[in-house]
């Protein structure tokens, strides 16, 4: 039988990262957190913590803090029809994978919503690429994604949300200075572009897009800015840093200024999100799931004409 303050005290510093923040969280002191994680690597015969700045969780304390979680969010449906039950120690933590541009322009309004209807509920959100985020609810690390799979994961229903439209954007300033002949396979070759991290494909999805409008021309490989921050990405542009994929809502008021330009007008490209989450049930998850579908369904593009319905 497992003894859930002694895993209490280790999904606290695993998430936290410290044993001190876990000792805060848990109003303990760090000695007693310590204790009770020894104490349960004892009993398990395995190492659970890896100490370190910060603390990070072993495979099997990974996989135990997941459990916690799971039992966290079952127990909180479960005092909804039980009042009898002893009240939780404290607020469910609802561990969400989102992409960053997702973050910035939608999810906020749509976390909002879910708290004006389950104000007992706090989030920790894990930030990865659209084409990534999946990879966490498939090892268990999350409960629900933002994700550009439609492919249900094991366990998960899957949902549209719409696509979240991106265009090529540059201050005018860059426009002259590296396409003063045009935007030409030649010049997107050498012209500095913006990228967010290693696993950003944004820039290369879209050089093929537009090239494929002249044939079989190679898709090129610029020179290019790493700027792991949506809001950097904005400001590179103004700045003529570079031209980068910028997300369509935060870009809209300085396209109509004349701050901004389309590398190529009007040939935008539309990412489609769906939103996955486990079929562990909980009010607050369904809460949370009607609200994400809700807020894609006003702020983002229908999926083949087709926008997502939030679940029954």
């Amino acid at each position: 039988m497992l003894d859930y303050p002694l895993l209490m005290a280790l999904a606290a510093v695993i998430r936290t990262g410290s044993f001190e923040r876990a000792a805060r969280q848990l109003n303990v002191t760090p000695s007693a957190v310590s204790q009770r994680v020894k104490l349960l690597e004892e009993r398990l015969g395995a190492i659970l913590v890896v100490r370190g700045q910060p603390c990070t969780g072993t495979a099997a304390g990974q996989r135990l803090c997941q459990h916690v979680e799971q039992v966290a969010l079952l127990e909180s449906e479960l005092r909804g029809t039980l009042p009898g039950l002893s009240p939780a120690d404290g607020p469910v933590t609802l561990r969400i994978a989102v992409n960053a541009d997702s973050l910035a322009t939608w999810f906020v309004a749509a976390m909002a919503a879910a708290m004006a209807e389950t104000p007992g509920c706090l989030f920790d959100l894990v930030l990865d690429d659209q084409d990534h985020s999946a990879e966490w609810l498939r090892k268990g690390e999350v409960l629900a994604a933002v994700t550009a799979s439609a492919t249900p994961v094991p366990g998960c229903n899957s949902h549209p949300l719409g696509a979240l439209r991106y265009r090529a954007t540059a201050s005018p300033e860059y426009l002259r200075r590296h396409f003063a002949d045009g935007v030409t396979a030649e010049n997107l070759a050498t012209a500095p572009c913006l990228t967010f991290n290693r696993k950003d494909q944004l820039q290369a999805q879209w050089l093929r897009l537009v090239l494929s409008d002249h044939g079989s021309a190679p898709v090129p490989t610029p020179p290019t800015h790493w700027l792991p921050s949506t809001h950097a990405f904005v400001d590179g542009a103004l700045a003529g840093l570079g031209w980068g994929m910028n997300p369509d809502p935060l870009v809209a008021d300085h396209l109509a200024a004349g701050r901004l330009v389309e590398l190529v007008p009007d040939r935008p490209l539309d990412v489609p999100l769906h939103w996955q989450q486990s079929r562990i049930a909980g009010t607050a998850l369904a809460e949370l799931s009607r609200a994400v579908l809700n807020a894609g369904r006003r702020a983002l593009q229908p999926i083949g004409g087709v926008a997502g319905s939030p679940p029954a």
